[in-house]
């Protein structure tokens, strides 16, 4: 198509030294040659000791004709100036362009004489001859190479042990085609210099880069010599090959990491063994994509270092930080190999990968706390049972923020210790003080997990900001009230308080208020006392006859210390 004839033209440029144009029919040496077809690019002609590989018709010069290479299926072949060839032949040929036509009028004693040739050529016959030139070269001649088109950069060229992939169009010096990987939808992948290739092949793509497009011209004897390939290229073929050179590498090659961003800050980097989210671009040496995460709007998640990803992925994935860019190139044997991966990915391909760390941790990871604020005067901390109200700032590690307290009209509130938060923001919001501002780093099996939440990615890591801003001591589960202090050694006389042997429940919540009144005595936070006092009665009034008596008292005592030493 056009790209085989863009190369041809494109070749005939490269040695295009002179213009051959004829203005009138020579005669040389008693031989008339009529050249009537002429091409309009000629970079070179045939010069005796040149070897030619052309078709003819011989006819008499009454028309008949007696010898034809088109008949035979097989273009001649043969030297110029070394008695090889009929010796009008010799004379007629020389100054010819590829590709073009002409009659070369041969006398009997340029042709074959007064003997003739058998029963075939009378004697003292004039010969004429339709030469129509295919190829030309010489032992002299060189691989011959030009670079149409080469990339900005270019890093690396091909060097000898080298193994390339590559595109290209191939046609015969007089622009026929033999052959083309853009037919196959393939590239051709080979090692350079050791062999698997064509000489003039091994030799012309040497120096090329990754994005070259370059034109290669390979003598015979540097290509398929006198033997040709198959039907396609015929004995003594000079090969033009067009060759967009698709990617590179060598054997021996390691990853190589480059365009490297780091973050201000890299408190930890990552090893063997951790759970990584990331984004990447996969691309492959040629900068075609052939993969991306940010289209599928998921980080790709994976533990690194354990072979749960490609070698050259699992070896660029450690060492980095949290926040990193980095560029990653993986040899063939490095990624998907000889064999590739599905359509995508072709065998042999060199990967690159642009990739973001956006946050990593060990299944071994335990809370992280930073505090970045205590006051000075710091009577309680908050442990497990109490009540507290705090605000919050969550958001993940790339700073995306995603809630706050802030987006509430109340503070957030909870009980440590019951279950009603994540477990690793329920053990960062213990031990703080009224007033304290700290960060916690929560690991994802201390959040929300694999699954994650809504809003919540899968394995991510959370950063909270948090400030605690009232406390209120709790009781243990199962508990309405604790004493602080020793309880009353007669505690129904306490109780009694008008000394009649009966407490009614006014009598009772009063006692019970004037406990916590005092510091005495704590009641379950963040419920209404007079619930608690409700329900603390209805336990104590054994026969619900709306009074407690000593007896009442001294045997609920009894079943508790009972039941707490059952749990002990």
């Amino acid at each position: 198509g056009l790209n085989r004839t863009y190369a041809y033209l494109s070749l005939l440029l490269l040695l295009l030294k002179t213009w051959s144009y004829v203005g009138c029919n020579p005669t040389i040496g008693d031989v008339v040659v009529d050249r009537y077809s002429i091409p309009k690019l000629c970079p070179r002609e045939v010069k005796s000791g040149d070897y030619v590989r052309y078709h003819y018709n011989v006819t008499f010069q009454d028309g008949k004709t007696f010898d034809s290479s088109y008949e035979r299926g097989a273009a001649s072949v043969g030297q110029t100036g070394q008695g090889r060839l009929i010796a009008g032949i010799d004379k007629g040929i020389l100054g010819m362009c590829v590709n073009e036509k002409r009659k070369v009028t041969v006398p009997p004693h340029l042709a074959y004489g007064s003997l003739g040739a058998g029963d075939v050529v009378p004697p003292d016959s004039t010969l004429v001859f339709d030469l129509m030139l295919l190829d030309m070269w010489n032992k002299a001649d060189l691989v011959v190479t030009e670079t149409v088109s080469s990339p900005r950069d270019c890093k690396r060229s091909v060097k000898r042990t080298d193994f390339v992939r590559y595109h290209f169009n191939g046609t015969l010096l007089d622009g026929t085609p033999f052959d083309s990987s853009y037919n196959k939808g393939q590239t051709h992948d080979s090692l350079v210099g050791e062999g698997w290739l064509i000489k003039g092949m091994d030799e012309g793509i040497l120096g090329m880069c990754v994005g070259e497009t370059r034109n290669i011209i390979i003598p015979p004897f540097l290509a398929y010599g006198e033997k040709g390939s198959g039907k396609e290229i015929p004995s003594q073929a000079t090969l033009v090959f067009n060759v967009l050179l698709a990617d590179l590498h060598n054997p021996k090659d390691d990853i190589t990491v480059e365009n490297q961003v780091l973050p201000e800050s890299c408190a930890r980097k990552s090893v063997a063994g951790d759970y990584m989210r990331y984004h990447y671009n996969g691309t492959f040496l040629n900068g075609v994509t052939f993969d991306t995460s940010y289209q599928r709007n998921n980080t790709y998640n994976t533990y690194i270092g354990l072979g749960y990803v490609i070698s050259g992925m699992d070896k660029g994935l450690q060492g980095v930080c949290i926040g990193e860019r980095r560029r990653v190139t993986l040899p063939p044997h490095m990624a998907y190999g000889e064999q590739g991966a599905g359509k995508d990915i072709p065998g042999s391909a060199v990967l690159v990968f642009d990739i973001h760390v956006i946050d990593f941790h060990n299944p071994k990871d335990s809370v992280e706390v930073h505090v970045t604020h205590k006051p000075e005067v710091c009577n309680l901390t908050s442990d497990v049972d109490d009540l507290i109200h705090y605000h919050y700032n969550c958001s993940l590690l790339d700073g995306t923020r995603l809630f706050s307290s802030s987006d509430y009209d109340n503070l957030q509130d909870t009980v440590l210790g019951a279950d009603k938060v994540i477990d690793g923001l329920d053990e960062g919001l213990r031990g703080m003080c009224v007033g304290e501002r700290r960060t916690v780093i929560i690991p994802p099996h201390l959040g929300h997990g694999e699954k994650g939440a809504t809003g919540v990615p899968g394995s991510a890591v959370l950063h909270f900001e948090l400030e605690l801003m009232d406390l209120q001591k709790g009781v243990p589960e199962g508990y309405l009230f604790v004493w602080v202090e020793d309880a009353p050694l007669e505690l129904f006389q306490a109780m009694d308080i008008n000394q009649n042997g009966e407490v009614p429940i006014e009598e009772f919540g009063e006692f019970i208020m004037l406990q916590v009144a005092e510091g005495k005595g704590r009641m379950k936070p963040g419920v209404d006392p007079e619930e608690i006092i409700a329900d603390m009665f209805r336990n104590q009034d054994r026969n619900k006859d709306g009074v407690i008596v000593a007896e009442e008292l001294k045997l609920k005592v009894e079943e508790d210390k009972e039941r707490m030493h059952e749990e002990l």
